[in-house]
Formats: C-alpha cells, sequence, structure tokens
C-alpha cells in the first residue's frame, strides 16, 4: 500500500517562492524545490503540478503577500506622504540589502516574456502597485505635501520604472551607497 504523503500546501508553497526568489526560475531544480519543501518529487507531481505551475503559484503568493502589505500600509495613521517615503524606503532597503531583491522584478525579465501566465500576474501585480502609488500621490497633493500640478498616474510609473532602473544598476555595481542617494533624490524630486 503506497503512503500517503501529508503536508500543509500553503507552507510548501512559500518555501518554493522562497527558493526561486533566491535562486531564480532557471536556477533552481527540482531537487532544490523538493528539499526546500521537505516532499518528494512525486507528491509535488500529484498536488500542485509541474516546476512551471509551481512557479506561477509561488509568483501569485508574491503578489498576493504585496497586496497584504499596501492595505496594511493603508490602515497605518501615517499621512500619504509619509506612507509613499516609508514604501520608497523599503524599496531601497529591498535592492540595497543586496539578499534576493524584488521577485517580480527578476521574474519579469527572466519569465514573463516567454509565459504568458506569469506575465498575466505580474502585469496585474504591477497594475495593482500602480494604483496603490497613484491613491497616495494624489491623497498628498490634497494634503499638500506634494504639489498639485503633478499627474499621480505618471508618477506612479515613473517610480515603478525608477525602481527597477536602481535594481539594475545594484546588480551591476554592487552599490547600496548609490542606491540610497537615487532614492532620496526621487523623494527630494516629488516634493519640490
Amino acid at each position: 500500500m503506497a503512503r500517503t504523503v501529508e503536508f500543509n500546501e500553503a507552507d510548501a508553497i512559500q518555501k518554493a517562492m522562497e527558493v526561486f526568489w533566491v535562486k531564480g526560475y532557471n536556477g533552481t531544480s527540482l531537487r532544490d524545490l523538493t528539499e526546500a519543501m521537505n516532499i518528494n518529487a512525486s507528491s509535488l507531481y500529484n498536488t500542485i503540478g509541474d516546476k512551471n505551475e509551481l512557479y506561477l503559484r509561488a509568483i501569485k503568493l508574491y503578489s498576493d503577500q504585496r497586496k497584504e502589505d499596501q492595505q496594511r500600509r493603508l490602515l497605518s495613521k501615517k499621512s500619504a506622504f509619509r506612507i509613499l517615503v516609508d514604501y520608497v524606503n523599503d524599496a531601497i532597503n529591498v535592492i540595497a540589502d543586496g539578499d534576493k531583491g524584488c521577485m517580480a522584478v527578476k521574474s519579469a525579465f527572466e519569465v514573463g516574456n516567454v509565459d504568458k501566465r506569469v506575465k498575466q500576474v505580474l502585469k496585474a501585480d504591477s497594475d495593482n502597485a500602480d494604483r496603490f502609488l497613484a491613491g497616495l500621490i494624489r491623497k498628498a497633493m490634497e494634503e499638500g505635501d506634494i504639489p498639485a500640478d503633478n499627474d499621480p498616474e505618471l508618477l506612479a510609473d515613473y517610480f515603478n520604472s525608477t525602481w527597477t532602473g536602481w535594481y539594475e544598476s545594484y546588480i551591476l555595481h554592487k552599490d547600496p551607497v548609490k542606491i540610497r542617494k537615487m532614492g532620496q533624490y526621487f523623494i527630494k524630486q516629488i516634493t519640490k
């Protein structure tokens, strides 16, 4: 009689996400995944599917966690501008600390161009981030912390594009000071 393998699927996907986040899709082997998830390959295939399906679920989990983080930020008692500055500084820290970077940015460059389902999840994540940032910028404009002649959607797009450039710069130069300076310059520019 075959042994039934029991595991917490949500925990297993979280562990797989951590591996993909560090190693990327192409750098992650099936063995890396099964070891991290503490399951065997047949359990993975029988419950979740193949590596691609697991990656898709890991990207969705990452995106969901980012949405939850944004909602927590919106529920804080801070001003919209303070939330925005904290968000920018946290983005800088994700890059400058150099451990993992942003899984969404990594995935967009590695897999987003060739996998339509991953691209859909990443596009929805990016659209959500744009709405989050534009809403904060709009409210900060209403509160007088950002000049009212700005376009909130354009600034949100600009930040997301700039953030990707910071990440590329860090990959190439490994200079956290440079990233922190660029982040502070960005904050200064939106408050002129």
